[in-house]
């Protein structure tokens, strides 16, 4: 079996790894960034990580693919289908892990399925580090148990939601981001706001005995972490499920409100301060900060 992966980015590079480490005997990606000065050099270092041949084209990588990984921006994942559905054949099994909205995934699976080709949505419900191809996944649709008996010798932490239509994992996942990406920005404004008073370790004090059995301190520290690496990719999510919201009649506040502190990390690029680990506490971030501005 070969699977093919359609963008080769942090996400698609991670779970490509992982299953070759776990059997996969060949693997296969197509990125359009491949050639690109800038992006080509990080995507080829990655495949030979990962041992993962680049492929030129959507075509290519479909005839060389039985199973074809969807793992782009959610911004680009119709557009990722759409390019791809030409080649496409009944035999192949399409997943999509983009973060997107269940109508979009609705579409995606529309699009995929006049080629004939199996439509698998798959939600990714934790950051794919460090987990690799074990982050746990929630599968949609009615192929759903097709992809699943495919990648379970190759261990992979799915679950299937028996009898739902496609969107239903991603409802899941939009519904989760609510809160634990809306966490991430609250976390991001109590840090900024309790340092200028030297007021963090006693917020943290507090909210120990409030919430006992949460290390808050630990979880600021990470939290604030994923928001400097990932603040970008996160704000993209979050617009997507600020527009499932408006679709069913909820007023999106909170998520509109959760992806402006996300989109604030990539606009001041806090990452650039920091390796590709990025920051171990959120003091560093503050001291960047710091440093660089007069206003958070």
């Amino acid at each position: 079996m070969t699977i093919g992966f359609i963008g080769f980015g942090e996400a698609g590079s991670s779970i490509a790894g992982g299953l070759r480490s776990a059997g996969v005997e060949h693997i296969v990606a197509f990125d359009i960034a491949t050639h690109d000065p800038h992006l080509g050099p990080a995507i080829q270092e990655r495949a030979g990580r990962s041992e993962t041949d680049v492929v030129e084209s959507s075509a290519d990588l479909a005839s060389s693919s039985d199973i074809v990984f969807s793992t782009v921006t959610s911004s680009s994942a119709l557009d990722a289908a759409r390019q791809t559905v030409p080649f496409l054949e009944p035999r192949h099994i399409y997943a999509d892990l983009n973060s997107v909205s269940p109508a979009l995934k609705q579409d995606i699976a529309r699009v995929v399925g006049a080629s004939g080709a199996r439509f698998v949505e798959v939600a990714v419900m934790a950051p794919v580090l460090p987990y690799g191809h074990r982050v746990p996944m929630l599968l949609g649709g009615p192929d759903a148990p097709l992809f699943l008996d495919a990648m379970a010798p190759f261990g992979l932490r799915m679950q299937t939601l028996a009898g739902a239509p496609v969107g239903a994992a991603a409802a899941v996942k939009m519904c989760r981001s609510i809160v634990v990406k809306g966490l991430e920005a609250l976390m991001c404004e109590c840090v900024l706001a309790a340092s200028r008073f030297d007021a963090d370790a006693h917020v943290f004090a507090s909210l120990n005995e409030s919430f006992p059995g949460i290390d808050w301190k630990t979880l600021a520290d990470y939290m604030v972490g994923r928001v400097v690496l990932h603040g970008e990719r996160r704000a993209r999510e979050m617009e997507e499920v600020a527009d499932t919201l408006r679709a069913i009649g909820v007023e999106p506040i909170m998520a509109e409100a959760a992806a402006r502190r996300q989109d604030w990390s990539a606009h001041r690029d806090l990452r650039s301060h920091f390796g590709p680990e990025g920051p171990a506490t959120y003091r560093e971030v503050l001291d960047v900060i710091a440093s660089t501005t007069t206003r958070a």
